[in-house]
């Protein structure tokens, strides 16, 4: 017979990295719901809630056990059920308020209003348990110091075992700071965190540009301090894996109208003068190397830069390297 209630002690599994997956082509908003739910059905640690973005239309944020798990749901969404999808830089939502007192919710970075009418920016915090080895105490609190977090207390459960609580903003564990945890720890470290609401943070909306268009998907909300270094390792890093075009890509990180880091593609050259021989021929080089030139421009306002999905998974692995 059925109970009429679960037992207490079971508790929904927490997801550690969140990011927002949506379809390539819009239309296929409701076949992508119907694959999430199946897949859910195999795998009780995917979670899911439907989100919109003003670039990318409907889709959903997703909660994943780590990095590893986020690229195998998405292998399995396009083996399985064929679906070629978007995956976004993970973000949690924040609240802005306004100079005028008025509050807003912001689950993208595209939600956010004008910097010149916000009064504060709030992002939600947690509370974090860890339970390591004694040995790797260092190394975890050096990483939680990084991630901003704050120590509350430390008590060793035995000679070789100690749990650690801080303080920690969740924007900064959905990204890969469970992945760093297990690997600086060998493994021995459990993670286990509670919201315990809302504070005040210096934070800015970080956009990425390829020749001057923004990349919705790659817009994030960091804190200010952390801007420069991060902007300049997704920079460096998509011009890794976006591959040569014909023309070249510009790919500046922007706060605001502000660019703070830049990279360049640099287009495939073709030798135009490869069959003028011999000389006098300096007015027919010109003429050549002036129509090429006309013809990248060209290329370069007309073009489209492709994308390929790799360069969103690199953009979140940036921090392990």
């Amino acid at each position: 017979m059925p109970c009429d209630k679960p037992i207490e002690v079971f508790e929904d599994v927490k997801p550690m990295v969140f990011a927002g997956i949506y379809p390539v082509d819009t239309e296929d908003y409701e076949e992508l719901r119907t694959s999430m739910e199946k897949l859910q059905l195999n795998d009780a640690s995917l979670t899911f809630e439907p989100e919109s973005s003003a670039a990318l239309g409907f889709g959903f944020r997703c909660g994943f056990l780590g990095m590893l798990h986020m690229e195998i749901i998405q292998e399995r969404l396009e083996r399985e059920f064929n679906m070629t999808v978007i995956t976004t830089v993970p973000n949690v939502s924040y609240f802005s308020y306004s100079k005028k007192g008025e509050k807003l919710l912001v689950n993208n970075p595209s939600d956010l209003p004008d910097p010149s009418v916000i009064e504060k920016v709030e992002e939600p915090y947690i509370s974090a348990q860890i339970i390591t080895k004694s040995e790797y105490i260092g190394s975890i609190i050096t990483l939680c110091i990084e991630k901003r977090g704050v120590l509350k207390n430390q008590v060793y459960l035995s000679t070789d075992r100690v749990e650690l609580s801080f303080a920690l903003p969740l924007a900064e564990i959905v990204f890969d700071f469970y992945d760093r945890l297990k690997t600086i720890s060998r493994g021995y470290a459990s993670f286990d965190y509670q919201p315990i609401g809302y504070q005040q943070s210096n934070l800015v909306k970080m956009d990425i540009l390829l020749n001057g268009d923004q990349v919705d998907a790659l817009s994030a909300l960091i804190h200010r301090d952390n801007a420069h270094s991060i902007g300049k390792k997704i920079c460096v890093k998509l011009r890794q894996l976006i591959p040569r075009h014909q023309f070249d890509i510009a790919i500046q990180a922007a706060i605001g109208g502000k660019i703070i880091a830049r990279e360049t593609i640099k287009g495939f050259k073709k030798d135009v003068l490869t069959k003028i021989h011999g000389g006098g021929a300096t007015d027919r080089k010109r003429k050549l190397l002036e129509k090429q030139k006309k013809g990248k421009a060209r290329a370069k306002q007309f073009g489209k830069v492709e994308i390929p999905q790799e360069a969103f998974i690199g953009v979140l692995r940036i921090n392990k390297e």
